[in-house]
């Protein structure tokens, strides 16, 4: 009998693929925990445990739907830890005269099986994922002939071609397509974030087993007390719980942070969706049927399907469009490596060390959090674009290169020169302290842009732009800005200037 080996990689986790539509006993299904996969940055512990274990439960289901499985655990004595190695393996093992996969999401993976593929004597496949709404083209195909990419009318093409949040003629509900102006309120502590629906698992054999393997980790394990979804199951209650509960006040508070509660409105269902668990329409549709219901405000329901529907779509199609070499743009030429508070949040900025803090306990923090708080201060600083990559994909449970690097370089430290945002997402103290309640007790002070205990974030703030003068001076998105720096004296300029330049030179201590 012939046999066909079907490789499932770790973020690739839908149950519902017509790979497994029915068993069949000429297919065995492939999944492994391999070194390469855990050592290639350096992980948060908590995303090494929630992918081995989904991958395990999605292996312990297929079993009982009567697939056939091959799974190596990360210390199988059967495991070279390689894919290729292990692939070389399990061909003969079977005596498989054909391999298929399913397209990977990150350059490397593809690169890697394409050219792998390549050198099998057997018959070979690549299949679709079979979860995003787009190819991976799709954005570059809509863009072609266009003199710039901006996710709004690709967000807008969306919506018509998918009938959502739209009218039988194509025109926005609403009246208009964006309510962002609508979602920039800072929390003002009530409603309180609703509680933590996430059934609860006891992965402490399996954490001990990762660390018995030798895999390097960072962040707090939680491995006896773990919140994040097993299964497409978990995550539609998940999501259940969310739109009942926290979507009626997300639209509002979506750009709020605070010490008091890391979650508030947000779903955290990025790492179920980015694992392929649960998939976007799913979400979209269960969203824009709660508007409908009259269950949540429009503003609510449209700014997260942009989240999902715009956003998510379009990051990656730039990452697939930029890719090879976007990787490694860094339009200011930043080098300064990352402070060691990176992995420990121990700094007196209280709104780095929350964010940080926050990161390291859950492996997840919001948008505004990764953005505003600590890519803004990163780019501020003048903080290696790769190496805050680096930490980006290692940190965030949700984080796979297709969707963290667009979002990184281009979005938060505009290392591609505005490939991706119209101009750097940059902030002094005044949006922190408007939008969260970190500046409060905080060591720093946050209307001081001179002193010892000036927040760093202010004169880094007017230095970074007088420092691009040249590079960002003709942005029109920007002329306020430089507006308020030909305002200000010679002195002035002089002062924030060497402010900027002790504070770089003492990272280390902030």
């Amino acid at each position: 009998m012939s046999t066909t080996l079907k490789l499932i990689l770790g973020d690739q986790l839908n149950c519902g693929h017509s790979w497994f539509a029915r068993p069949r006993q000429d297919v065995v299904f492939v999944l492994m925990e391999v070194r390469q996969e855990t050592d290639y940055v350096l992980h948060h512990a908590q995303k090494v445990i929630a992918i081995f274990a989904a991958m395990r439960d999605l292996a312990r289901r297929l079993r009982e739907a009567g697939h056939r499985v091959h799974y190596l655990t990360i210390d199988d004595r059967d495991n070279r830890q390689s894919l290729p190695a292990n692939l070389d393996f399990l061909l003969a093992h079977y005596g498989a005269d054909s391999f298929a996969w399913q397209a990977p999401d990150e350059w490397r993976l593809d690169r890697q099986l394409a050219a792998y593929a390549a050198g099998l004597d057997i018959a070979t496949q690549m299949d679709d994922s079979e979860h995003f709404y787009t190819a991976r083209r799709g954005a570059a195909d809509f863009f072609e002939g266009r003199a710039a990419w901006v996710m709004e009318p690709f967000y807008r093409h969306m919506r018509q071609r998918h009938g959502v949040l739209v009218s039988e003629t194509g025109s926005p509900t609403g009246g208009q397509w964006n309510f962002d102006h609508d979602n920039r309120e800072a929390w003002p502590g009530v409603p309180w974030e609703p509680a933590d629906p996430r059934p609860r698992h006891d992965h402490s054999a399996l954490w001990q087993t990762i660390e018995a393997a030798g895999v390097r980790t960072f962040g707090a394990p939680q491995a006896g007390d773990f919140a994040w979804p097993l299964n497409r199951e978990e995550a539609l209650l998940q999501l259940d719980s969310f739109v009942q509960h926290a979507l009626p006040h997300f639209g509002r508070y979506q750009d709020a942070m605070s010490v008091r509660a890391w979650r508030l409105f947000h779903s955290l269902l990025s790492f179920a969706m980015n694992t392929k668990m649960l998939d976007p329409r799913t979400v979209v549709e269960r969203v824009e049927a709660a508007w409908r219901d009259g269950a949540v405000p429009l503003a609510s329901a449209e700014g997260y399907i942009r989240q999902i529907l715009g956003w998510r779509e379009y990051v990656r199609g730039v990452y697939w469009h930029r890719m090879p070499g976007y990787d490694q743009l860094n339009t200011f030429g930043h080098t300064t490596a990352l402070p060691h508070w990176f992995w420990s949040g121990d700094t007196r900025m209280r709104c780095v060390a929350a964010a940080i803090g926050q990161s390291l306990e859950h492996a997840h923090s919001h948008h505004i959090n990764r953005l505003m708080v600590i890519g803004n201060f990163s780019l501020l600083a003048g903080l290696s674009p790769q190496e805050l990559h680096q930490w980006y994909l290692g940190i965030y449970i949700d984080a796979f290169e297709w969707v963290e690097l667009p979002n990184t370089l281009g979005m938060s430290q505009y290392a591609d020169g505005g490939l991706l945002a119209t101009k750097p997402y940059v902030s002094s103290a005044a949006y922190i302290d408007r939008m969260s309640d970190y500046c409060k007790g905080c060591h720093y002070q946050k209307k001081q842009r001179i002193g010892e205990r000036a927040c760093p974030y202010n004169a880094l703030y007017w230095d970074f732009f007088l420092r691009n003068d040249k590079r960002l001076g003709n942005n029109h998105r920007l002329g306020m800005v430089y507006q308020q720096l030909r305002r200000m004296g010679d002195a002035d300029r002089q002062a924030l200037q060497e402010q900027a330049a002790a504070t770089r030179a003492n990272l280390a201590t902030l």
